[in-house]
């Protein structure tokens, strides 16, 4: 008579350890997934306002050439009012341009800028846009002389900086700024 011989094989499956092992690194994957998912919201929150600072920093250095391009401006009102210009000193409210059509200046309204954003709509230039005042936006249009290689003053040339910052809570104040020269001569 042969003998069956009964071998007990070892039971499969995975140990209580192994499963903890894994439990932990799948823990820490999702840990860092949520990490980097808080991030990018925090970081699509403000582009908006990093994009508008931007772009009213440029729109400001823009009406500068324009005005001096089609003489509205000479080159002596190019200046901060401390120097005799007509651009105002240190960091204001963004207010929409006066008579002259130019930001920064002693005829700016009394009204702040703003962005025009689409209603439930989805269409600007229809009744239901909403308007956003840019209230936690500042302007600095600060004008100096270029100074040349032998330390004297270039009277022909002068630098702007047009600098924009804006404030919001929990992320503190950004300036961006947006340099250029003019000069005397068309």
């Amino acid at each position: 008579m042969k003998q069956i011989r009964v071998t007990k094989r070892p039971q499969e499956g995975f140990s209580l350890i192994e499963v903890m092992f894994a439990i932990a690194i799948l823990g820490i994957g999702l840990c860092a997934l949520m990490a980097m998912f808080a991030h990018a919201v925090y970081a699509v929150q403000f582009s908006q306002e990093d994009q508008i600072a931007k772009q009213k920093a440029r729109e400001a250095m823009e009406a500068v050439y324009s005005a001096r391009n089609d003489t509205s401006l000479t080159f002596d009102d190019i200046q901060n009012v401390k120097a005799g210009g007509i651009f105002k000193d240190g960091f204001q409210n963004l207010y929409l341009p006066g008579a002259n059509g130019i930001p920064g200046t002693g005829q700016d309204s009394t009204t702040l800028d703003r962005v025009i954003l689409p209603g439930p709509d989805g269409k600007i230039g229809t009744s239901d846009d909403i308007p956003v005042p840019l209230n936690n936006y500042q302007r600095q249009i600060l004008i100096t002389n270029v100074i040349n290689s032998d330390l004297s003053v270039n009277g022909d040339m002068r630098k702007i900086a047009v600098t924009v910052r804006v404030t919001s809570p929990g992320r503190g104040s950004r300036d961006y700024t947006v340099t250029g020269f003019v000069s005397r001569f068309q």
